[in-house]
């Protein structure tokens, strides 16, 4: 199911957050959201999954807009792991992942018989196994954000949106993570901080500054010096993978530059393959 923002923009407090936004995540592509702290990402994936509601612009799931949709229509549709993601109660790993098929069953009813097998093959696709039966609040943050995009997949949706999923994982799980999520075939929106991960994982880039969108494309197209540097302020050379050929960032620890992109959008045409 593709995912389709168009013109969003976004006032809280009569500060614009988000201006003029659009962008397309196709059926099975991973994009990879990336910018500065504060330029615009998290708001973005807020009104995803509709914690957020837009000032202007709409969002399509396939061809229906979001706002004519219930919550559990579009929760049927998509799930999110956001920022805020918590859970204070005294549950398992298990109890925590089952409430990713409410959408599904509704508070009171009876999921199918296949809900467990369905439970279970989520916290092995989030590599969070290992956890199950065990309470929630003994786990570390790390094992925590494995089992909470556990939550997620339990859900079945067709599109996931992830607001900084790596956080609180080590190098080997967010690797981990990041790979499982691309092989689950279905249509992914992430923002990410660290643009290496972006450039290894995700089919396209957008980059954001200052609620902007202000380039777009394949990671060989956005991953570039001079981008890094209007950006986020920083030098850096870009090389080859050498397994892989994605673009990597190798960055120059004696600049702090105060650099600021154009406004306008530059979006990259994808001639050159991912």
């Amino acid at each position: 199911m593709d995912l389709t923002i168009e013109d969003l923009t976004v006032e809280v407090a009569a500060k614009t957050l988000v201006r003029d936004v659009g962008l397309n995540a196709r059926h099975g592509e991973v994009v990879g959201l990336v910018g500065p702290n504060g330029s615009g990402k998290s708001t973005i994936l807020k009104c995803c999954y509709r914690a957020l509601r837009p000032t202007a612009g709409r969002i399509l799931l396939g061809d229906a807009d979001l706002r004519g949709m219930t919550m559990r229509e579009s929760a049927l549709r998509l799930a999110a792991l956001s920022q805020q993601s918590s859970v204070e109660f005294g549950f398992t790993v298990d109890e925590v992942v089952a409430t990713g098929r409410l959408p599904h069953t509704g508070l009171l009813g009876r999921d199918a018989a296949d809900a467990r097998q369905i439970i279970a093959d989520a916290l092995r696709t989030a590599g969070a196994g290992h956890l199950s039966g065990r309470p929630f609040l003994e786990l570390s943050g790390g094992e925590r954000q494995r089992v909470l995009i556990a939550r997620a997949l339990a859900q079945q949706p067709r599109v996931l949106i992830l607001d900084e999923p790596t956080n609180h994982l080590d190098v080997k799980h967010q690797i981990d993570v990041l790979r499982r999520v691309r092989e689950l075939g279905i249509t992914v929106v992430t923002a990410l901080h660290d643009l290496n991960l972006a450039a290894m994982f995700c089919d396209r880039i957008h980059v954001l500054d200052r609620g902007a969108l202000v380039a777009a494309g394949t990671p060989r197209q956005v991953v570039t010096p001079g981008l890094v540097r209007a950006v986020f302020g920083v030098d850096a050379h870009v090389v080859a993978h050498p397994e892989t050929g994605v673009p990597q960032l190798l960055y120059s620890p004696d600049t702090a530059l105060d650099g600021a992109f154009p406004a306008a959008v530059t979006t990259v045409e994808e001639t050159t393959p991912a």
